[in-house]
């Protein structure tokens, strides 16, 4: 990489797999030891250009060595919801983070994470009960668990999460900081499609006819935005916003409002940090982005 780019370059060593926690733990330990500032960026998967710009953000943060994992979290999905048909491709994803610079992918079974006995939970009152959580109960309790138990497994300095999900960031930032996991979360801005769509593993499951309407979803969210920086009402602003996506044949809209940033309460008016947060439904595929006002 250019020099003066903000961006360390990296060796370009070939990817390293390890499956359990011990062995994930003492790869991280080894590189601190040997002076190495580390990043750790945890996914599920199916990954695309917004994952591989996690990896590129922990560089920018001025990390040496970057690891990531792969783990599809039953515990996160409802009992209706896409837990079977979740896209998976461990090799086609380590090839993927290899070429970012990733040197270590920690891919655990769904019975070294949760062994039998498990019965231990990780919950962030107050938060998870608000916008998606409404939606799907239990969904962020889940999360909670599996990202504390995979930031306590990797001790790095530095974790990684995309700001697409806004909502995930700040229970993980709360959750983080109350526990002293000692890692700083750092959020990496939302990759886009050409046509303004945040890229998502999802998106694979909308029909090209849906994917040609889902862009409905960050024009409301521009717009809304412009109006409330106009110095319009919030209330008419959202109102708005909800009659584009029902326009666009949005099934369902579980929410579209204007928070603040960190507590993620409803807003009746712009404050610094607020953010335009929305979720709905194309097709059985339900879509959530988010801008800053």
């Amino acid at each position: 990489m250019p020099s003066g780019s903000g961006t360390k370059a990296h060796t370009g060593a070939p990817l390293k797999i390890v499956r359990t926690p011990r062995e994930f733990t003492a790869a991280m330990e080894a590189w601190k030891r040997a002076g190495n500032k580390v990043a750790f960026v945890p996914t599920m998967g199916a990954l695309h250009a917004g994952h591989l710009a996690l990896v590129t953000e922990g560089f920018k943060r001025g990390a040496d060595k970057v690891a990531a994992s792969i783990f599809v979290n039953p515990k996160q999905f409802g009992p209706t919801e896409d837990l079977e048909r979740y896209p998976r491709d461990e090799a086609g994803d380590a090839a993927k983070l290899q070429a970012a610079g990733c040197e270590l992918l920690y891919a655990p079974s769904v019975a070294t994470m949760y062994p039998p006995g498990f019965a231990s939970y990780v919950r962030v009152a107050g938060l998870p009960e608000l916008l998606c959580g409404a939606a799907r109960p239990g969904h962020f309790d889940g999360v909670a668990t599996v990202v504390s138990k995979l930031l306590a497994a990797a001790r790095a300095d530095i974790g990684v999460f995309g700001e697409k999900d806004w909502q995930q960031l700040a229970i993980v930032r709360r959750m983080a900081e109350d526990l002293d996991l000692g890692t700083e979360i750092v959020g990496a801005a939302i990759v886009r499609d050409d046509d303004g769509l945040a890229l998502s593993s999802r998106n694979l499951y909308l029909s090209v006819d849906e994917r040609s309407r889902a862009v409905a979803l960050p024009q409301a969210l521009m717009r809304a935005r412009e109006a409330l920086r106009a110095g319009g009402d919030v209330a008419p602003a959202l109102a708005a916003g909800e009659k584009r996506l029902a326009a666009a044949g949005f099934s369902r809209i579980d929410y579209f409002e204007l928070v603040d940033g960190t507590r993620l309460t409803s807003l009746r008016a712009v404050t610094p940090g607020a953010r335009l947060l929305a979720a709905a439904v194309m097709g059985s595929t339900r879509l959530i982005d988010n801008v800053e006002v």
